[in-house]
Parts: structure tokens; C-alpha cells; sequence
């Protein structure tokens, strides 16, 4: 399920695919990758 924000097609697409070379449903990409972005941001303020 597209989350209720105004995201490109683009980039819709992009998680779209990521699921499916993943074998995840399209909200497990998009939680996967949100945690992994918001993991990544939160490492790099810490240096």
C-alpha cells in the first residue's frame, strides 16, 4: 500500500521493485526501507 504522502512515481516504482527482488510485500519494502534510511540519518548525525 502507497503511503498517504506525495511521493514521485518514480521513486513508487523503485520501492515497487525492491519488494519484489526482496520477495516482501510492498509495506514490509516500505518499512524496511524507511528504518534503514532513518537508521542511516540517525548514524550519520552521531559523527
Amino acid at each position: 500500500m502507497r503511503p498517504a504522502i506525495d511521493l514521485s512515481y518514480g521513486l513508487h516504482g523503485r520501492l515497487k521493485d525492491y519488494a519484489e527482488a526482496n520477495d516482501l510485500e510492498l509495506s514490509e519494502a516500505y518499512a524496511e526501507v524507511l528504518e534503514a534510511g532513518l537508521e542511516a540519518l540517525e548514524t550519520q548525525d552521531q559523527q
